[in-house]
């Protein structure tokens, strides 16, 4: 008995020790192992010994752009694949007939080669520049520009000659209900909605129109005003201060306001202290005598005038 204790708990030290490794082990198994980047890029076919890995695909998807957007993934997967494999197997061809040694290839190799930084070099610079800062800037100086601006909510009866006009004019001062007139005369496509224009801005109709429908009262009915269109017959229902749209709603026009402007910016910036050369036009001849002689003359003659 004496003996059997200590052996009782070196086992049970032993069996703890064992059972905590297990769980350690199971635990490593159910986290997973390491993915390997090939698991990640897996090789997709070979042609000649020339690998096409999955990281192909997706590049060849972006260059393709457009004409693979209605495929379903697999069938993109599979017309991308196929292109790359023909593309290997005759950039291969080409390769045996020496066409990269040709000066016509190698120009345009060149030209690819530029076009690509340009292109990577300003998609970088861009992605930098959207900002939640820089964006809700520009969204508040867009909206302050925006509710300045008055908008008018109307209706109109569009009718083709002024006599018409008259009548709907007359019909209406007799108390006849102005969309359901409109429903009847117009001949507006909107018709149908009473001639209902919504809401809209001095810019948005032809000036004779706009004129008098924001100088009318809300609740007024103008006199017959001809435009382009024929004989209109406003109502004027409202009007407001123009309202900004909610910034969600425009967020993907102003990441790409704000894309453009940071590209614009940044070649700009390289432009001041770039040395640039024009050699397709011949150097203007230096003038004797400095300024004395007075403004250059253009080619018909004029004199052209001085900036104010």
């Amino acid at each position: 008995m004496t003996t059997s204790l200590p052996a009782t708990k070196h086992s049970l030290r032993v069996r703890l020790a064992l059972s905590a490794l297990g769980g350690c082990l199971a635990l490593t198994l159910l986290v997973g192992t390491p993915v390997r980047a090939d698991d990640l890029n897996p090789v997709l076919a070979k042609v000649n010994g020339s690998e096409i890995r999955q990281s192909d695909v997706n590049v060849a998807e972006e260059e393709l752009g457009p004409g693979l957007a209605q495929m379903d993934p697999a069938a993109k997967q599979e017309n991308v694949l196929s292109f790359l494999i023909d593309m290997k197997i005759i950039a291969k061809a080409a390769e045996d007939k020496k066409i990269e040694n040709s000066e016509d290839f190698k120009k345009r190799l060149a030209f690819a080669r530029d076009r690509l930084l340009m292109d990577k070099l300003l998609a970088s610079e861009g992605k930098a520049a959207i900002t939640d800062e820089a964006m809700k800037t520009v969204y508040a100086d867009a909206s302050k520009q925006i509710t300045s601006e008055e908008e008018v909510h109307a209706r109109h009866i569009l009718v083709p000659t002024e006599e018409e006009a008259k009548k709907v004019e007359d019909e209406l001062k007799k108390g006849a209900d102005f969309a359901e007139l409109a429903k009847k005369e117009s001949k507006d496509p909107g018709a149908s909605d009473g001639g209902d224009l919504g809401f809209f801005t001095k810019e948005q109709m032809v000036p004779e129109f706009s004129k008098v429908a924001f100088a009318l009262e809300p609740g007024k009915i103008s006199d017959p005003v001809k435009t382009q269109f024929g004989w209109h017959i406003i109502k004027v229902e409202e009007k407001r201060a123009r309202k900004a749209p909610a910034f969600d709603q425009v967020k993907p026009q102003i990441e790409q306001f704000v894309t453009r402007k940071a590209q614009a910016d940044y070649v700009a910036k390289l432009r001041e202290t770039a040395k640039i050369e024009r050699l397709d036009k011949p150097a203007e001849p230096a003038k004797a005598g400095g300024d004395k002689t007075g403004p250059a003359k253009p080619a018909n003659g004029k004199t052209a005038p001085a900036k104010k």
